[in-house]
């Protein structure tokens, strides 16, 4: 019996009792150890789930912006301890939220005590929320975006950001860890910095140097009609077509995100990846230095930092540059590695790379909710038992 039977037979049985389909891939020193894909990407029009399947990633657009910021890191464009307005001066006085009672006005504000630095984006310590729920900051982006959407209707990362740069804070920076706005203020430093847009930047330094070529911001070629199907799933388990949240992959589109806002294949994800588990080498070209990988899946997080970032999905993890980083594999029941990184999409993509094996995994499905702690903690469990 072949040691990769088990993922297969766990990956049939997501695509019959959840997503639609999901897509697994597993790489080792260089070499694809196994793919599996089942299901469907359309499930209506009978379309499998294949090789050439493309995905929303979401966040984890993360670790390739971040990975791209630390490539300008090591060539001396910015250090982590400088204040981010030296790069994006909208950002120099901050307001943040107080603590007390509200005046007619809002919330309370006061001017931050210390200013945002860099490493705060990087590790989400910014206190700029997503705009999800009816906190005042979360409130405040709401507006934000309404009112460039009204103004301009389609608007770039760099007009974003000056105009977020209004937002009240929702703590003092460098004082809480708060899932958000962090790493689009990472990509505009990637863009004040190297002269280019985000997009550009990554297909410059990153997609075309590993042959990402199904990887991008837009739709190009035929990518569109191989764009696996977003499906939300009801609680009696009917899934529903959602293309909602398609708008930007457009090719008229304008807004490249920090965050969130590129598609990819398995094998180009997984390419990205053993590119990391490699010490930032992929087939003889360096990419990004070892010790700069090192550096991003150090835990940043302080005590208090780490109690708001934990749950029960981010079991034995802190948070590096950019992605979690697994620091006690016995509290997360985890039979990985000490140094194991990665991150996680909205949609049910997961990515783990594990530099001590030199092994990393791609995971793919398109589902909401994206049920990830079922689905990633038992491929990332079958995952390791693969290993020799």
């Amino acid at each position: 019996m072949s040691r990769y039977d088990h993922l297969s037979r766990l990956l049939k049985q997501f695509s019959e009792n959840g997503p639609a389909g999901c897509a697994c891939g597993l790489a080792k020193d260089g070499k694809i150890l196994y793919e599996g894909y089942y299901g469907y990407a359309d499930k209506e029009a009978g379309t499998p789930i294949n090789e050439s399947t493309v995905y929303r990633l979401f966040s984890m657009t993360k670790v390739l912006v971040c990975t791209a910021a630390l490539i300008q890191f090591e060539r001396g464009k910015f250090l982590l301890n400088e204040p981010l307005y030296e790069y994006l001066p909208e950002y120099r006085n901050p307001l943040v939220i107080r603590n007390g009672p509200y005046g007619f006005g809002g919330p309370a504000l006061a001017a931050a005590k210390n200013p945002i630095l860099i490493k705060h984006a990087f590790t989400m310590a910014v206190g700029l929320p997503y705009p999800n729920d009816e906190t005042p900051s979360a409130v405040a982006v709401k507006q934000v975006r309404q009112k460039l959407e009204d103004q301009y209707g389609k608007y770039d990362l760099k007009t974003d950001i000056k105009a977020m740069a209004a937002v009240p804070l929702a703590f003092e920076p460098g004082t809480h860890f708060l899932y958000g706005y962090g790493h689009d203020l990472v990509a505009g430093l990637v863009e004040a910095t190297s002269g280019k847009t985000i997009g550009q930047f990554l297909k410059d330094e990153l997609f075309d140097p590993l042959g990402m070529g199904d990887t991008g911001y837009r739709y190009f070629g035929n990518i569109k009609s191989r764009m696996a199907v977003l499906y939300r799933r009801d609680g009696d388990g009917t899934m529903t077509k959602d293309s909602s949240m398609d708008k930007d992959y457009e090719p008229d589109a304008v807004y490249e995100s920090g965050g969130t806002g590129i598609f990819s294949t398995v094998r180009d994800y997984l390419k990205f990846t053993q590119m990391m588990a490699a010490g930032g080498v992929y087939e003889g070209q360096r990419i990004i230095g070892r010790k700069t990988i090192d550096l991003m899946r150090r835990n940043h997080l302080n005590e208090e930092q780490l109690k708001d970032f934990a749950c029960s999905y981010q079991g034995g993890y802190g948070y590096g540059l950019g992605v979690r980083t697994m620091m006690d594999p016995a509290a997360g029941g985890c039979n990985g590695s000490v140094g194991e990184f990665g991150w996680t999409g909205y949609a049910g993509t997961w990515t783990f790379i594990d530099p001590a094996e030199g092994f990393s995994g791609v995971y793919m499905h398109q589902m909401l909710p994206n049920m990830e702690e079922y689905h990633h903690h038992r491929v990332r469990a079958a995952a390791y038992g693969c290993l020799e």
